[in-house]
C-alpha cells in the first residue's frame, strides 16, 4: 500500500469466535479487515486469527500467504501455505468480499460531507498588559481533514496560535478547537479562517474587537428584550381590535 495515499480501514467483521473456554476464560477469535483508499484505487484484505487478544496468525493479500506471529501460528502458517486450495480461497477474498463491501461503505458514509458549525468566543481579555485569548472551535464535519487559521487585517498569524487535532466525537462527526492570544489594537480585523472539503469557498468568521464582550452581551440582551416587546404590543393590539370588531353598542337613551 502506498503510504502517501489516506488510508481508511473498516473492520467489517468485528470478532467471530470460534472458540470458547468459559471456565479457563480463554478465547480465540478471527478479524477480517479492508483497507482501502479514500479513492478505492488500492484495497488490501487482511484476516487475523488471536487467541487472548494476541495474533497468532494472519493472511494478508498484498503478501499472498499466511504469517505466523507466535510458535505455533509459524508451525501453522507452513502448513496452510502448502495447501494450494486454501492459499486460492484466501486470495480470491479480496475482491469477492472486500471489493463489494466497501463499495457499500464508501457510498454510504464515506463520501458523505458535512460542513463544520463554526463558533468564535472571546475567552480571556485583554487587562493588566496580560494579552487577550480568542477561540475559534469547529463542530460536527466530517470528513476529519481540517484546517483553521488565524489572520489579522488579510495577513494570516503564525505566532501564539495553540490548536487541538480532529477530535472523533464517536458519531462519525469531529471537532478542533483553536486559540490565539493577541494584543488588541484600535481598528484592527481578526478573523478565524476555516477550511473544509464539504465547503465552496473558505468559511471567514471576524471578530469585533471595536467593544468589549460585555458591552457586546447587554446589547444583544437588550436587543432581544425590544423585540419581545414589540411583539407582545402587536398582539395585544390584535385582539384589541378583534373584539372591538364583535362589540354592539346599545343607545343609553
Amino acid at each position: 500500500m502506498s503510504s502517501s495515499q489516506h488510508l481508511i480501514s473498516v473492520v467489517i467483521i468485528l470478532s467471530t469466535v470460534l472458540g470458547v473456554d468459559g471456565f479457563n476464560g480463554y478465547y480465540n477469535y478471527m478479524i477480517t479487515r479492508c483497507r482501502f483508499s479514500s479513492s478505492l484505487s488500492e484495497l488490501e484484505y487482511i484476516r487475523s486469527y488471536a487467541f487472548n487478544k494476541a495474533e497468532v496468525i494472519r493472511f494478508n493479500s498484498t503478501v499472498g500467504k499466511f504469517v505466523g506471529y507466535t510458535d505455533l501460528g509459524v508451525h501453522n502458517a507452513e502448513a496452510w501455505n502448502k495447501d494450494s486450495a486454501l492459499l486460492a480461497q484466501e486470495r480470491a477474498e479480496k475482491d469477492r468480499y472486500c471489493k463489494h463491501n466497501t463499495q457499500n461503505e464508501f457510498n454510504v458514509v464515506l463520501s458523505k460531507k458535512v460542513e463544520p458549525k463554526v463558533r468564535l468566543t472571546l475567552g480571556k481579555t485583554s487587562t493588566g498588559g496580560h494579552p487577550a485569548v480568542l477561540m475559534c472551535s469547529a463542530y460536527n464535519f466530517y470528513p476529519k481533514m481540517i484546517r483553521v487559521t488565524w489572520q489579522r487585517d488579510g495577513q494570516e498569524m503564525t505566532g501564539n496560535v495553540i490548536s487541538s487535532e480532529e477530535l472523533a466525537d464517536g458519531d462519525w462527526y469531529y471537532q478542533t478547537h483553536s486559540h490565539l492570544e493577541f494584543t488588541p489594537k484600535a481598528g484592527e480585523k481578526i478573523s478565524c479562517v476555516v477550511e473544509h472539503e464539504s465547503l465552496r469557498e473558505p468559511l471567514e468568521i471576524t471578530w469585533d474587537s471595536s467593544m468589549p464582550e460585555p458591552e457586546r452581551n447587554k446589547i444583544a440582551i437588550g436587543a432581544a428584550a425590544l423585540v419581545l416587546g414589540l411583539i407582545v404590543t402587536a398582539a395585544g393590539f390584535i385582539y384589541y381590535k378583534t373584539k372591538s370588531r364583535g362589540r354592539i353598542l346599545v343607545p343609553s337613551g
